[in-house]
This record gives C-alpha cells, structure tokens and sequence, in this order.
C-alpha cells in the first residue's frame, strides 16, 4: 500500500521550486511602476525585464535541458534553487537597470531548465499509474504563485520598495534548497530522447501554448497600467489576487477533468481566458473588474497544466526534450507578449485588451483538431 502513495513532501518541495521560478518571472508586472520610477525608465522599458527573462529562456531551454540530461538530476535540482537565491540577491542590491538586467538573464536560463526537470521529476517519483496526478501536484506551483506570491510580492514592494520583493525570493529559497536536500529522492540519470512519433500531435499543442501565452502576457505584463487607464490602480493587488485565487480553482478543476477529456479542457482554457479579457475590456466599475479577473484567473490556472500534462503524456515519462520544446514556446511567447504589449501600449493603449482576446482564437481552433488519440493517451498515458 505505501508504494502507491504519493510522495507527497518531495512533490511539495517540487511545487515550491515551481512556484519560485513563477514568481521570478512575472513578479516584475506586479511591480512595474515602482520600478520604473525607481530606475529612472518607462513603463514598457521596465517591461522588457519580463521579456529578456522570458527570451532567455526560451533560447536555453532546450540545449541546456539537453546540456545537463547526463547529469544527477538532484544535483541540478540544488544547483538551480542556489542560482535563484544568487540571482534575486544580485536583483534587490543592484543600482542600475543594465545589472539588473544581466541577472534577469541568468535567472531565464535557470528557469528553462527548471521547467523541463521539475515535469519529468514528479513523473518520475511517482507511484505506477499516478504520474499525470504528481505533474499536476508540482505544477500547482504556477497557479498558486499567482494566487498568493505575485499578490504578496506586489504588496510589500508597495509597502517597502520593489527591491524588498527580490529579497524576500532569495530568502525563501534557502529553506527550500535545505527542504530539497533533505527530502527530494535522487533519480536516475536517463538520455533524453526525442519523441519523433509524437510530433505530428505535438505541433499543434505548441501552437496552442505560444499563441495562449502570448495573449495571456501581452495584457497580464501590463495589468498595473492597464488598471490605470480605467481608473482603477489602486485596485492592482486586490485584482492580482482575485486572479490568483481562481487560477488555483483552475488547476483543481483541470486535475479532475484532464485525464477523462483533454481536449475539451485545451478548448475552454483560451475560450474562457478571451471571456474575462472581454469583460476586463467593457468594466466600468470595481464588481466588473474583479470578475473579469477571476474568470482569466481561472482558465489561465489550467492552462500551463494541461499543455505540460498533453506533452507529457504523449512524449512519454522520458521525453525530457518535449518538455523543454513546450518550456521554449511558451516563454517565447511570453518574450514576445511583453514586446508586443508594449508597442500596443505605447501606440494604441485602448486596443491592448481586445489584441490579446483575438489572438485567442487561434488556441481554440488548435484545440478543435488534435486527433482522438490525445484522449486515449491523456487516460493511459501516465
């Protein structure tokens, strides 16, 4: 009976470790203002910190996943919480924006390869037949990132500077690095092989994956000014939390339906996440707002789950660089979703929300063609 059970504290010390690597992502959107004001550049300038990080990642993710395949995956897992920790460190104590900048660098390429370890790790600790449910379980670190990091980070960077925010990452680490010692079983080393016969049905989920994230990034990178043309910034952590809490009801909702329909929740992800924008688009008033808010929140919260869960369970347990190619497309997107916002913000403020639920459509209409098969394997794939 116990080699069916969960192991629940490794997979916890994996969800903190994803969690940490969200909020070194995209932290920076909930404190764009503050640190455009302090470093003495524009709002999209500021921006671009999300972008470099996101660039970075998507470039490295699959030569260094495929890089450091040989190698102990336990020690790769330390050695990137350790990068985390140096790298936030560098962040809060830095002057000047090209440092900065530098570190953001870094802290993308440890990323890239946080991504791709993390998925095929929970795979790989799980009991027979509960992989897809361990993935899941060190995904929720995403959602619930969103859910109580970004709106924390955001808030102490309001009450104590932005800097404070980068500080706190670093700190938190530390424990995390000594947690993942003591409790994270070492794996073994296996080559990465390329899941060629899975990559007809792969191409269309990575369509998926970077047209759904660069949507999602071109209006979330800019939520602070967005909510300023409405007249409403002063509601940025109460709506970043609101968006969080439904992104974690999200991932809930994907766990108990991913393996019985896959397709279906592919499907509804962009088509709800479009909704909320929609109705961010039309809000007039502080109710609209924040419903506009939990309904993205809420299929985003899914979203980043199911495009990992579907590779994953199409590629395999081993398919280490599938994993970095959905890794490589989402944060190109989110490279470009923070490029692309800003020019839209700079040129035509009003139309950012209704570029970024447009490009929605291309997600669905992916999602409509993936083959039955994607169903079958989302059942007995894991």
């Amino acid at each position: 009976m116990s080699q069916n059970r969960l192991p629940w504290r490794a997979l916890l010390a994996l969800t903190l470790t994803v969690l940490l690597g969200c909020l070194c992502e995209v932290l920076p959107a909930g404190l764009l203002l503050g640190m455009s004001a302090d470093l003495g550049v524009s709002p999209s300038a500021a921006g671009q910190l999300v972008t470099v990080y996101a660039v970075t990642t998507a470039v490295t993710a699959i030569p260094l996943t495929a890089m450091t395949s040989r190698l102990p995956r336990k020690r790769v897992l330390v050695a990137l919480v350790l990068g985390f920790v140096v790298t936030n460190l560098v962040i809060a104590l830095s002057p000047g924006y090209g440092v900065i900048l530098g570190a953001r660098v870094v802290s993308g390429a440890i990323t890239g390869v946080m991504w791709s370890l993390v998925a095929v790790y929970a795979m790989r600790i799980a009991p027979p037949g509960q992989a897809g449910r361990a993935l899941a379980i060190a995904m929720a670190g995403t959602p619930v990132g969103f859910a109580a990091g970004v709106p924390a980070g955001t808030a102490l960077g309001e009450l104590v500077g932005w800097r404070w925010s980068f500080a706190a990452m670093a700190a938190i680490a530390v424990p995390l690095l000594c947690w993942i010692l003591l409790v994270v079983p070492a794996v073994t080393t296996e080559p990465t092989r390329p899941a060629r016969h899975a990559l007809p049905v792969l191409r269309p989920i990575l369509v998926m994956v970077f047209v759904y994230s660069l949507a999602h990034n071109m209006l979330y990178t800019y939520v602070g000014p967005v909510l300023a043309r409405l007249a409403q910034e002063d509601l940025l952590t109460t709506a970043l939390l609101v968006f969080g809490i439904a992104a974690v009801g999200g991932i809930l909702a994907v766990g108990s339906t991913l393996d019985r329909n896959p397709r279906g929740v592919l499907g509804w992800c962009p088509v709800l996440t479009a909704a909320g924008m929609v109705l961010l688009a039309m809000s007039d008033d502080v109710a609209t707002t924040l419903m506009a808010c939990a309904v993205w929140g809420l299929a985003f919260g899914g979203a980043p789950t199911a495009f990992q869960a579907v590779t994953a369970l199409i590629a395999g347990r081993d398919a280490d660089r599938a994993q970095s190619l959905t890794i490589a497309a989402w944060n190109g997107a989110v490279a470009g979703g923070a490029a692309v916002g800003g020019v839209v913000l700079d040129t035509a403020a009003p139309a950012l929300i209704w570029t970024a639920a447009a490009l929605l459509v291309v997600p669905f209409w992916a999602a409509t063609r993936l083959p039955a098969a994607v169903g079958r394997g989302a059942s007995t794939g894991s």
